[in-house]
């Protein structure tokens, strides 16, 4: 049971995305930061003096009601520029280095066209004609063997 989640654990991919839920979280810390202390500041300049931020009540007597698109925004440009980075930085050079590796593996010999019929033909005949004469010459070789052994045993016979 434990050897089954030591190679699970050990696996290149879970491994992986470990580092990249790690990275991910640091990343995150960081571009968290930067919307909060350079662009919320620049959206909340935008919206006006209000120190809310981008947004507006629905009841100004209450503060629960505040729609805040400011704090939208912050979420969009947070989404963007964690994906921009992780593709950038992750998912495109990974696509690379795949595509090198599955064109290096998958380098096959170019296929050998095939003959025309009538050549095909003519090379089939070759080759039978080639097997009809060294037929022929193992049948010679042995009458040859068998004239020259009653030849000798004719001699010795003498």
């Amino acid at each position: 049971m434990f050897k089954g989640f030591k190679d699970f654990i050990l696996r290149g991919n879970v491994i992986e995305l470990a580092i990249a839920v790690v990275i991910g979280s640091a990343f995150t810390a960081l571009v968290t930061a930067f919307t909060n202390n350079i662009i919320n500041p620049v959206i909340a300049a935008a919206g006006g003096m209000n120190a809310d931020g981008l947004g507006f009540k629905i009841w100004e007597n209450n503060p629960a009601t505040m729609v805040n698109i400011g704090a939208v925004l912050t979420a969009l440009v947070t989404f963007v520029i964690t994906a921009a980075v992780v593709y950038f930085i992750f998912v495109a050079p990974m696509n690379k280095i795949n595509s090198l590796v599955k064109d290096r593996l998958s380098t096959e010999e170019p296929e050998e066209e095939p003959l025309p019929a009538d050549t095909a033909l003519l090379a089939e005949i070759r080759d039978l004609l080639k097997d009809a004469a060294a037929a022929r010459s193992i049948a010679r070789t042995s009458d040859l063997e068998s004239d020259l052994d009653s030849e000798l045993d004719s001699d010795r016979t003498r």
